[in-house]
């Protein structure tokens, strides 16, 4: 059976690698004044567009996921002919309509698909699931990456899809934030409040960084940190003894909201590599997608691991 993956471009995972496993990417357009980028995920062009746009005018951007038509008409254009079963992963629906919409295509999807296969000389059944990740950035990765591993081991459909919707449970997204104003004006924006005027005033006046923790679909903060790079330590400290603890999955993902040298640069981070390493934890890391960008500013650090149990942060 051919299996195929799909994930849109929030998954911050690198382009190379999602080129190298023919990981299929659903763009997320988006527009700030005039200007318009389809994010492929192709990092020169986020730096581009983030040096150019973002630091400016980020906060009044439109994000535009793939519609309802462009899923179905990717599907059965290519994906229907190229593939027996898709495991569709999104960004966690609470957050975006891409899930949504990933659903709603599925149905005309499987509705349509056998004229187009019989065309190419292929009358076997299709099938799509749609899976939430039910998380962000680059803790979607994890869901991706671990999709990945199971095909090419040449696990079957059914085991695939019981995995991922098990692991999309227990996998946990950090994020730390520079600029709060910035994170309250974009939350304004689209109409989120869970950023209020006077703890974004408070944070940045104090210097006080929150770390952000996301899993099943839900996000809220943890802990509140003086000063970004202390908070960033914290984080980090926090995810070696996590993965000394034992992870689900040997994977760490992170991402960042800028050039990678300066998050290779923050305090912690030579630490928490050697802790991947000792533990053979395998580290993905990438530039934040320009939607990701969009949504929380320049110069955040996000953390994706999977891990059952819980465990409180200690800020």
């Amino acid at each position: 059976m051919r299996i195929g993956l799909v994930v849109d471009s929030a998954c911050d995972l690198p382009l190379e690698y999602l080129q190298q496993h023919d990981v299929t990417v659903l763009p997320i357009t988006v527009r700030i004044g005039e200007a318009v980028l389809a994010d492929h995920r192709d990092e020169e062009d986020t730096l581009e567009f983030l040096h150019a746009h973002v630091a400016e005018r980020g906060a009044e951007a439109e994000t535009t996921p793939f519609s309802v038509q462009q899923i179905q008409q990717l599907f059965l254009e290519r994906l229907v002919i190229d593939y027996d079963y898709v495991f569709c992963m999104t960004i966690a629906r609470t957050r975006s309509a891409v899930h949504e919409n990933a659903q709603q295509a599925s149905f005309a999807i499987l509705n349509d698909y056998k004229s187009t296969r019989a065309a190419a000389g292929n009358n076997t059944p299709f099938a799509l699931r749609v899976v939430d990740t039910q998380n962000l950035f680059s803790a979607q990765g994890i869901t991706a990456v671990e999709a990945v591993r199971l095909r090419d081991a040449g696990e079957g459909a059914p085991k695939i899809r019981a995995r991922l919707e098990n692991l999309a449970l227990h996998t946990h997204g950090y994020m730390i934030p520079r600029d709060l104003y910035y994170l309250r004006a974009r939350a304004r924006t689209k109409g989120d409040r869970s950023v209020g005027l006077l703890s974004a005033a408070l944070g940045s006046a104090l210097d006080i960084k929150p770390v952000l923790h996301c899993n099943r679909g839900e996000t809220g903060p943890v802990a509140k940190i003086k000063g970004f790079e202390p908070a960033v330590q914290k984080l980090f400290e926090f995810t070696c003894k996590r993965i000394a603890a034992g992870l689900m999955t040997p994977t760490l993902c992170l991402s960042y909201g800028g050039e990678l040298d300066e998050l290779r640069a923050l305090p912690g981070y030579d630490a928490l590599r050697a802790c991947c390493s000792e533990h053979n934890i395998e580290v993905f890391e990438s530039v934040m997608s320009l939607t990701g960008m969009v949504n929380v500013g320049k110069g955040a650090v996000v953390v994706g691991f999977a891990a059952e149990g819980t465990a409180k942060f200690e800020g």
